[in-house]
C-alpha cells in the first residue's frame, strides 16, 4: 500500500501544480496578478533495518511570486510619473492659450500700436481713426479671450482635482475592506494570495493619484500614510481627503486635507511627492498663477500706459481724451478671488488695498505681506521669494505701507495685529472684463496739447526732436507761450538758453544747453518734455505754445503729436526690461520654459517607471513560454503519478488472487 499512497500523494502534488500553473495562464493579463508557484516538500521516511523509505510528496504551500523591494519602487515611480505628466499635460493646455503668430495676443497688441502711425500720419482721416478703434476692440477683446480660457481651464482642474480626490477616498475603503479579509485570512496558516494581490494592486493604483507610504502591521494589514506621516487606512479605519482652500481663503487655489479624529489636518503640498493630484495641485497653485499673473500684468500695464497717453492728447472737438479702455481696478472685490485676502486665522481689524504708482515697473507675482507689529513686517513677492521690509527707507509716500515693484500697498483701514497676513494679487482678474470705452472715432484723442515753435528769424540749426505733453489741463483761456531764447559764448562756444516762465523775474538765468537732456517745465497747461539737436546762434528762439491759441494759428485737427506718442509707447521699457511689443513674447517664453521642462521631467520619470515596472513584471509576471513548459513537466509527472497507482493496484490484484487459491 505505501506504492498506492506514495502514487495518490503524487498525483494529488501534481494536479495541484497543473491547477497552479493553468490560474498563471489565465491571469496572464490580469493587473497585478503575481505570478505563483507549487512549493513541494518530501514526506518524511519510514525507519527500517535497511534505512529510510520515502513516503511521497507534500504540498507545502502556493509561493506568491513577488519583492517588496521591487513593487515599492516601481510604485513609487509610477507615482512620480503621474504628477510629471499630469503637470506637463495641463502646462501644454497652458501653452497653447499663450499663443504665438497673427491671432496671438502679441500681433494683436503690435498691430494695434501701428494703427496710430496712420492716424499720426492723416490726424483727420476718419478711416485710419476707425481702423485704430477697431484694432483697440481686437485687443481687449484677445485679452478677454485669454482670461477666459484659463478660467476655463482652472474650472477643469478645479473639478479633475475634485474627482481624483474621490478616487482616492474609493481606493482607501477598499484597502480597509481587503486588509479586513486578510488579517482574518492569516489565522488559516496559508497566505491569501489573491487578496495580498488585490491589495497591491488598489495601493498602485491609489499611488497613481496620491504618492503613499506603506507600512505592514503584525494582522497582516498594512498602514497607508500620506505627505509621510498623516495616515489614510490604518487597518480598517479610513481617514477620508477633502479639497480646502488655502490659509487666505483663496478660491483659485486648493489644498489637500484630512480628516483625522474628527479634526481637519493639511497636508504640505510640497511633501506630497507624486501623484496625478499633487502635480494638478502643483500646476494650479503654481503655474497657472503664474499664467494668469503674466496675463493680467501685461493687460494692467497696456491699458493703464494707453489710458495715460489718450489722456494727454486732444480729440477732434478740442476736448481732452479720456479712457481708451475700460479702468481697471485693482481693488475691485466682486471678483471670485479677491486682490487683497487676509488670512483666516488674522486677529487684527487691519484691510489692505492697492493703488498704481509705476505701471513699467510690475513683475507678474502675488505678495505676501507679514505683519511684525501693527506698522512694521515684511513683504514676500511670491515668484521668486524676495523679502523687503516695511518701513522702507525712503519711507513710502502715505498712506501707502510700501512700494513695491510700482503698486502701493496701502492701510486701507482698521489695524494690523502681530503676526497678520495678507495675501496681494495684483493682476488676478486684470483682463476678465477689459473692454473699448468708446467706439465713435471723433473722440479719438490724437492731438497734442502743446506745440513747438521755431524762432522766425533763427539762423542756427536748431532742430524738434520731440515735444511731449505730461499733463492736459484744458481751459477756456489759452495759455501764455514759453519761449527758450538762446545765447553762444564767443569765448566758449558754450550755448544756453533762458526761459520765460523763470520765476520770479522771467529771463534772468542762464542754463547750459545738452541735446541730450531733455528740457522740463511745470505749466498751469501741460507739463511737457522738449528735446532739440542743432547749434543754435545767439538769438534763436523756440517757443512751446498752446495749440489753440489763435495767435499761432494752429489747426488741432492737424495735430497727430499724440498719435505719435502714443506709438512710440511699443518701445517703452515695460516688462522686466523688455519693451511694449515684446511684452507678450516674454510671457510666453517664460510658459515655454515652464512646458518644456515638465516635459522633459515626465520624459524621464515615464522611462525610469518603465524600466521599473519591467523589473517587477521580471519577477511578478506571467511568462507563457514558462508556464506551457512547466503544463508538460506537471503532465508528464501526472501520467507517471497515475502510472504508479496503476502498478500498486495491479499488485494488490495479484495479492488478493494469489490468496484466493
Amino acid at each position: 500500500m505505501s506504492v498506492l499512497n506514495i502514487g495518490t500523494r503524487a498525483l494529488q502534488a501534481n494536479q495541484i501544480a497543473l491547477q497552479t500553473a493553468g490560474n498563471n495562464i489565465a491571469n496572464v493579463n490580469t493587473p497585478g496578478y503575481s505570478r505563483q508557484s507549487v512549493v513541494l516538500t518530501a514526506v518524511e521516511g519510514q525507519f527500517t533495518g535497511g534505512g529510510y523509505i520515502g513516503k511521497g510528496v507534500d504540498v507545502q504551500t502556493i509561493q506568491r511570486n513577488f519583492s517588496a523591494f521591487l513593487t515599492r519602487q516601481a510604485t513609487l515611480a509610477s507615482a512620480t510619473q503621474n504628477a510629471d505628466v499630469a503637470r506637463s499635460n495641463k502646462l501644454n493646455q497652458l501653452q497653447d492659450i499663450f499663443s504665438g503668430g497673427s491671432t496671438g495676443l502679441g500681433a494683436a497688441v503690435s498691430d494695434m500700436m501701428n494703427a496710430f502711425s496712420d492716424v499720426a500720419s492723416a490726424p483727420t482721416d476718419l478711416t485710419a481713426r476707425t481702423v485704430a478703434l477697431t484694432r483697440v476692440d481686437e485687443t481687449a477683446g484677445r485679452f478677454r479671450a485669454a482670461a477666459q480660457a484659463i478660467k476655463d481651464l482652472q474650472t477643469g482642474v478645479s473639478q479633475e482635482i475634485s474627482q481624483k480626490v474621490n478616487n482616492i477616498n474609493t481606493l482607501a475603503k477598499n484597502i480597509a475592506d481587503v486588509n479586513d479579509e486578510i488579517a482574518r485570512a492569516q489565522g488559516k496558516g496559508q497566505p491569501p494570495n489573491d487578496l495580498l494581490d488585490r491589495r497591491d494592486q488598489l495601493v498602485r493604483e491609489l499611488n497613481q493619484f496620491v504618492q503613499t507610504t506603506s507600512i505592514a502591521a503584525d494582522d497582516g494589514s498594512v498602514g497607508i500614510f500620506l505627505a509621510g506621516s498623516q495616515p489614510l487606512v490604518l487597518g480598517t479605519t479610513v481617514s477620508p481627503v477633502s479639497l480646502v482652500s488655502d490659509d487666505f481663503g483663496d478660491t483659485l487655489k486648493s489644498k489637500l486635507s484630512i480628516i483625522r479624529d474628527g479634526r481637519q489636518v493639511l497636508l504640505d503640498e510640497n511633501a506630497l511627492g507624486g501623484g496625478e493630484v499633487s502635480g494638478l495641485l502643483r500646476f494650479q497653485n503654481n503655474d497657472l498663477v503664474e499664467g494668469r499673473n503674466l496675463l493680467g500684468r501685461l493687460t494692467l500695464a497696456i491699458t493703464t500706459q494707453m489710458n495715460e497717453q489718450h489722456a494727454l492728447g486732444l480729440d477732434l472737438d478740442g476736448k481732452a481724451g479720456g479712457d481708451l479702455f475700460t479702468r481697471i481696478d485693482i481693488n475691485t472685490t466682486a471678483n471670485i478671488s479677491k486682490p487683497t485676502a487676509p488670512a483666516t486665522l488674522n486677529t487684527g481689524t487691519a484691510a489692505l488695498s492697492l493703488s498704481i504708482k509705476d505701471s513699467t515697473q510690475f513683475a507678474a507675482s502675488d505678495y505676501e505681506v507679514n505683519f511684525n507689529s501693527a506698522t512694521s513686517g515684511n513683504i514676500t513677492r511670491k515668484s521668486d521669494g524676495k523679502v523687503i521690509t516695511f518701513p522702507q527707507t525712503p519711507p513710502a509716500t502715505a498712506p501707502a505701507l510700501a512700494s513695491v515693484d510700482g503698486l502701493n500697498i496701502n492701510l486701507a483701514s482698521g489695524a494690523a495685529n502681530v503676526g497678520d497676513r495678507f495675501l496681494i494679487k495684483p493682476f488676478a482678474t486684470s483682463a476678465d472684463n477689459v473692454a473699448r470705452v468708446f467706439s465713435t472715432p471723433r473722440q479719438l484723442a490724437v492731438a497734442s496739447p502743446i506745440a513747438g515753435a521755431m524762432g522766425t528769424v533763427n539762423k542756427g540749426s536748431l532742430q524738434l526732436v520731440s515735444l511731449n505733453a505730461l499733463t492736459n489741463n484744458q481751459s477756456a483761456t489759452p495759455h501764455s507761450p514759453v519761449t527758450l531764447t538762446f545765447a553762444v559764448n564767443v569765448t566758449t562756444n558754450a550755448v544756453t538758453y533762458t526761459r520765460s516762465d523763470e520765476v520770479p523775474v522771467a529771463n534772468t538765468t542762464s542754463y547750459p544747453f545738452d541735446p541730450n537732456t531733455p528740457i522740463t517745465a511745470v505749466d498751469p497747461l501741460a507739463n511737457w518734455s522738449l528735446k532739440l539737436t542743432g547749434t543754435p546762434k545767439t538769438g534763436d528762439t523756440f517757443k512751446v505754445v498752446d495749440i489753440k491759441d489763435p495767435a499761432f494759428k494752429l489747426d488741432l485737427k492737424l495735430n497727430g503729436g499724440n498719435a505719435t506718442a502714443m506709438m512710440n509707447l511699443r518701445d517703452k521699457a515695460m516688462f522686466d526690461g523688455s519693451v511694449m511689443t515684446d511684452g507678450y513674447a516674454s510671457a510666453i517664453s517664460q510658459i515655454g520654459i515652464r512646458t518644456q521642462s515638465a516635459g522633459y521631467s515626465a520624459t524621464v520619470s515615464s522611462t525610469i517607471a518603465a524600466n521599473l515596472e519591467q523589473d517587477r513584471s521580471a519577477v511578478s509576471g506571467v511568462n507563457l513560454d514558462e508556464e506551457a513548459a512547466k503544463l508538460i513537466q506537471y503532465q508528464q509527472a501526472y501520467q507517471a503519478s497515475a502510472k504508479m497507482i496503476q502498478i500498486a493496484q495491479n499488485i494488490f490484484d495479484t495479492l488478493i488472487q494469489g490468496l484466493g487459491r
